[in-house]
Formats: structure tokens, C-alpha cells, sequence
């Protein structure tokens, strides 16, 4: 059984973002728990606190006791708590030890001593519970994004821990990728184990949960059994800042183009690999001024046509062509910008101040390159910070 009582936290530098107020939470054994809410709630915090890594990694001030069958969290080293609790994070990448995918699913057990005829034999169950024996042996970095959280859900069940903490594990997973991971949270489900889940994404747990956790400013706001949650309206749950349980309870609407203007890529190939062709585009035709969006299952291609798009992928040849102008790699460097699934590869410094400003300096220096980039750049800067002095000194 999982006790928390009277917590109470705040993140080193003087940010209530993500914190935690007056928490009192029990949860009993073998039960599947969604800790759902709007970005920044807390919902992460709360899991870092279950599996150990506050206040054992991220510092900040903490008050009461978060127990495990009697025992302080807090007080243990990490490597007693991982004997109990085992962790998948949003970016699979950020827990492996290893290059190859057997390995991994080794390491947890070799890092407990367990006998090699033991972990081995482990490790052999594991994979074909959980079929991923086609992985097995494999580089775990030529992976997709769902293949490695197969290999990082297989990893923490090799060691057997009676908990699973996942914080938000479908972030970059597609359709089918999804449902190979409500699998897997079903076998853990079947097997006794409690479940802590920390989501954005609903639907695939709908049939999963045993109860729902809404928090809001660091708080438990609604404390809802599975059946309570689930007879939320859509208008509800959207109001909350949730997504709805049922994909189908989506609102949509459509909307007519209003700019007719279009631009051209042309000649976009480009392969990772001699034996395998990433992408090959010979022409492709899009609308200027509108929100487009790339869909297709991991691996498909998407993140490498934004790369080649941008001018990040030197061996891609590809033009663009925009109101007759025709624009190379080189070129585009100056007029894409883009946000990658890892915010962490976009961020420098120690302060969103310099963040921020960095950035302004360099449109500032590349202004001549970009139509009307340069004028007005202290303004928005300033403005971007309007009402919110806190923010100038926070990390990132």
C-alpha cells in the first residue's frame, strides 16, 4: 500500500509550478490509478515522489511522508526503492543504460545480483510475454518511439517490482503503438500489481482503471471511482482540460481555406541508411498560411520531412519554392524554425529570461534573411513576459 500524508512540495528555485499542496492519498495494492489534469498541475510531481526520484534527484522543499508498506520513500537510496517501484517516463531514452535491447532488459537484475541462470531466464519470459523477441539483440537508438517503450515497459517487469509508475507513456506513441502499451498495463493489471499513471491520453485506459485522480494548482481536486469518471460528459471533461475517454466524443470542425496561395517541395529523398529510404518525395504541393498536419505510425517519416523542411538534414537536396522563389538547405535554415518532441535539444540556458532573449538576438543577427523578422523584436520580448515577472528568472 501506497501512503501519502500531509505532502507538501515546492521545486528548488522559488517555482510553484508543478508543486504540491496538502496532498493525503491512499492507494491500496493492485490497483490502477490515472492521475489526469491540465499541463503543470502536478501530475508528474506526484509520481516522482512514489518512485523515489524526489527528493533522491529533483531538489526542493518537501514536508510529510510519502510510505510504501510502512516505509519512508524519502529515506531510502534509490536502489532499495527500485526493488519496489518501477518507472517508464514520457521519453523512453531518458532510462536506458544500454545500447542494445537484451542488455537492458538485463540491467535492472544485474544491478540487483541476482544469480545469471536467474536474470537470464527472466529476461526469456519477459520478452515473450510481452512479444518483442523480433527486438531482442537489437540497436535500442534505430528503434521507434514505440518499439523502445516496449523495450523500456519490458525492462522494469523483468525486475518484478509490485509497482508501476508511467508518466505519460503514450506521449509519442501512435494508434497501434498505444494499444501494444494498454497490452502490456493489462498482463501488469492482471498480475496483481498496482498501476500509478500520469496521462494526457485516455481512451486506451477507459477498461483499465479502477479510479481517477483530477488535479488542479497542485491539488486533488476530484477523487472519482473508475464509473464516476467515465460518466463525465465530453463537455465536462474538455472543460476540465481533459481529453475525452472516447475518441469518437471529440469535438471537430472544419473550416474553409481562405488563402489560395501554395508552396512546392520538390526533390525531397533522403535515407538514414543506404538499404533503407527514410523519405522520398519527388513533389509535393501545400497550402501557405494554414496549420497542416503530418500523420503516419511511428517510423513513417514525419519527424524526418520536418527535419529535411527545415534545412536540418544536409544530405537532403530537396527545394522549396514559395511565390516563385525558390529556397535550398541552407536557406531555409534562416526562415524554419522547429520544436522538437525533445524541448531539451531547444534549450540553452539557465533562465527563460535568457531564453528568450537568446533567440531575439539571433533573429536579430539572421533579420536580413527574414522579411520583417527584425523590427519590434524587444517589444514582443517584453511583451511575452507581460504580468509574469516570476517567469523571467525560472529555469526552463
Amino acid at each position: 500500500m501506497i501512503a501519502l500524508q500531509n505532502i507538501n512540495f515546492r521545486y528548488a528555485g522559488g517555482n510553484d509550478a508543478g508543486g504540491l499542496e496538502n496532498i493525503n492519498l491512499t492507494i491500496p495494492d493492485g490497483q490502477v490509478l490515472l492521475l489526469c489534469g491540465k499541463s503543470g498541475c502536478g501530475k508528474t510531481t506526484l509520481t516522482r515522489l512514489i518512485n523515489g526520484l524526489i527528493p533522491n534527484y529533483y531538489d526542493g522543499k518537501l514536508t510529510g511522508n510519502v510510505l510504501l508498506n510502512g516505509k519512508n520513500i524519502s529515506q531510502l537510496p534509490l536502489y532499495e526503492t527500485a526493488k519496489y517501484v518501477g518507472s517508464v517516463f514520457q521519453n523512453p531514452r531518458t532510462q536506458f543504460f544500454t545500447v542494445d535491447s537484451t542488455s537492458e532488459l538485463a540491467f535492472g537484475c544485474e544491478n540487483q545480483g541476482l544469480p545469471e541462470n536467474e536474470i537470464v531466464e527472466r529476461v526469456k519470459f519477459i520478452a515473450d510475454q510481452f512479444d518483442i523477441e523480433p527486438l531482442m539483440g537489437k540497436n535500442i537508438f534505430c528503434m521507434s518511439g514505440g518499439e523502445k517503450q516496449k523495450i523500456a515497459c519490458a525492462s522494469v517487469s523483468v525486475s518484478d517490482p509490485p509497482i508501476m509508475v508511467l508518466d505519460e507513456p503514450s506521449s509519442n506513441l501512435d494508434i497501434s503503438a498505444t494499444e501494444d502499451l494498454r497490452h502490456m498495463i493489462q498482463r501488469w493489471k492482471e498480475q496483481g500489481k498496482t498501476v500509478v499513471i500520469a496521462e494526457h491520453r485516455l481512451y486506451y485506459l477507459r477498461d483499465l482503471i479502477d479510479r481517477v485522480l483530477y488535479l488542479e494548482d497542485g491539488k486533488i481536486e476530484k477523487d472519482y471511482s473508475a464509473s464516476e469518471a467515465l460518466a463525465l460528459s465530453a463537455e465536462q471533461q474538455i472543460q476540465m482540460g481533459l481529453r475525452p475517454f472516447n475518441i469518437f466524443e471529440f469535438p471537430i470542425s472544419i473550416r474553409a481555406l481562405t488563402d489560395q496561395r501554395q508552396f512546392i517541395c520538390t526533390n525531397f529523398h533522403f535515407a538514414y541508411t543506404r538499404q533503407y529510404d527514410a523519405l522520398h518525395i519527388d513533389s509535393l504541393t501545400l497550402p501557405q498560411g494554414s496549420i497542416i498536419a503530418v500523420i503516419g505510425h511511428n517510423g513513417a517519416g514525419k519527424s524526418t520531412f520536418a527535419r529535411c523542411l527545415c534545412g536540418l538534414e544536409k544530405h537532403c537536396k530537396g527545394v522549396v519554392n514559395i511565390n516563385g522563389n525558390q529556397y535550398n538547405r541552407k536557406q531555409r535554415l534562416s526562415l524554419c524554425y522547429m520544436v522538437m518532441q525533445d524541448v531539451n535539444h531547444l534549450l540553452f540556458t539557465e533562465s527563460t529570461e535568457e531564453e528568450t532573449g537568446k533567440k531575439s538576438r539571433w533573429i536579430r543577427k539572421n533579420r536580413c534573411k527574414m522579411p520583417g523578422a527584425g523590427t519590434g523584436i524587444r517589444k514582443r520580448f517584453q511583451r511575452s513576459f507581460h504580468g509574469c515577472e516570476l517567469c523571467r528568472k525560472q529555469s526552463p
